[in-house]
Order: C-alpha cells, then structure tokens, then sequence
C-alpha cells in the first residue's frame, strides 16, 4: 500500500510534467495538488508526524501544496503573493525540522553559512533590480523574505553533511532534495521577472518534484528507519 502511494504520486508527477508541456489546464488542476497529496499520504503512512521533526517536514509538504493551488488560481498577479506565503510558511516549517535540535555552530558551517550565502546573492540582486525596472517594487520585500528563506532552508539541508547526528544517506537525501528545490525556485524567478525561459515551466515542476519527494525521502530515512 505504501510503496502504491508513492507510485502514484510519481506517476501524478510525470502526468503534471507533460501537462505544462502540452498546456493542458485543466490537467494540471488534477496533476499539481494530485501529486503532492499522493506524497503527503505516502510521507504519513512510511511514520511522519510520529517524532517532532517528522511533524515539521509533513508540515512543510502540507504548506507547499497549498502554495501549489494558490498558483494555480485565476488571476495569478492577484494570488502570487499568497503562494509565496504558503510557500515561505513551508520553509520555515523545513528550517524548524532540519534544526531539531540545531546545527552546532563551528567553523566548517559558519564557513558552509558563508558559501551558500555568497552564491545565491548574485541571483537575488538580479531579480530584485528586474522587480525594480518592471515596476514591480511592491513586491521587493515578499522576494526578499522568501529569498532569505530559501537560502535558509538550502543551508539547514546542506549543514547535514557535516553533522554527526545525521547518517550518511539521509543527509545526502535532503542536501539533494534542497538543491533541486532551490533550483526550481531559481528558475520560476527567472522566468516570472526576467526573462521567460519557454519551457522552462516543466524544467521547474520537474525539479520541484524531485525535490519534494528526496527532502520527505530524506527525513523518513533520518526519523523514521525508512528504507528504499
């Protein structure tokens, strides 16, 4: 029944890829959600919400899809800004999980804190200045709050690696689960503020996907004894 689950999810997945391919709306509306509440159900049955931590990273799966339907939404300037809420009160939930209890503070992350934040800045102060020339500005601080985020929730799942109260594969999991998810809301930046990247719509869902799917992956087999 579980592994039914999480093969339905991918399957959802694989149908909302081709569905932005192809431009079918109505598929999406099934597909996107569809996806995310066949991992949520998968994420439940393997042991989530049974520890703190699992309650956190569920809670961010939960959180992402309701940012998932506010983007879906007619009139998509007047709901953007609600999913980019949803979608921080998601990373804020991952941050919390990946942080219980905290990374120690040492030079090796203070150094990882550095690197990661150097690396995203450029990208950042070139979305905000096209918000800037597109006059878009009221929506700077939004972008800067959730770019702030993101960041946060990219180190919180990097800083794994080197933490000793972490396993191997777990921390691997969720390291390449938040940089796919970072990626993909890189490029959905790009693409909305910009410059369109044509199909990079799919390019977006399917690295969403995948991340969404390795950072639950990657908590279960940390908290839960979740093996593949």
């Amino acid at each position: 029944m579980k592994l039914t689950l999480l093969l339905v999810a991918a399957l959802l997945a694989g149908w909302n890829w081709l569905s932005v391919w192809r431009g079918w709306r109505r598929a999406e509306w099934v597909s996107k959600p569809g996806a995310l509440i066949l991992l949520f159900a998968w994420y439940a049955a393997e042991g989530g919400f049974s520890s703190g931590a699992l309650a956190w990273f569920g809670s961010g799966i939960l959180l992402s899809l309701a940012g998932d339907v506010f983007l879906l939404l007619p009139n998509r300037e007047k709901w953007f800004v609600w999913g980019l809420g949803a979608f921080l009160l998601a990373h804020a939930a991952y941050i919390i999980g990946f942080n219980n209890p905290p990374a120690p503070l040492t030079a090796l992350t203070l150094g990882l804190a550095a690197l990661v934040g150097f690396t995203v800045l450029p990208y950042i102060r070139r979305l905000l200045l096209s918000l800037r020339q597109n006059g878009q500005s009221r929506l700077l601080d939004a972008v800067r709050l959730y770019a702030g985020a993101l960041t946060l929730m990219l180190y919180s799942a990097l800083v794994t690696l080197f933490r000793s109260d972490w396993a191997n594969t777990p921390a691997y999991l969720v390291s390449a689960g938040a940089l796919l998810f970072v990626f993909s809301d890189m490029l959905l930046g790009w693409n909305a503020f910009v410059k369109p990247l044509g199909r990079g719509s799919v390019a977006i869902m399917i690295l969403y996907h995948l991340g969404q799917g390795l950072l639950a992956a990657g908590a279960l087999a940390q908290y839960a004894g979740f093996t593949f």
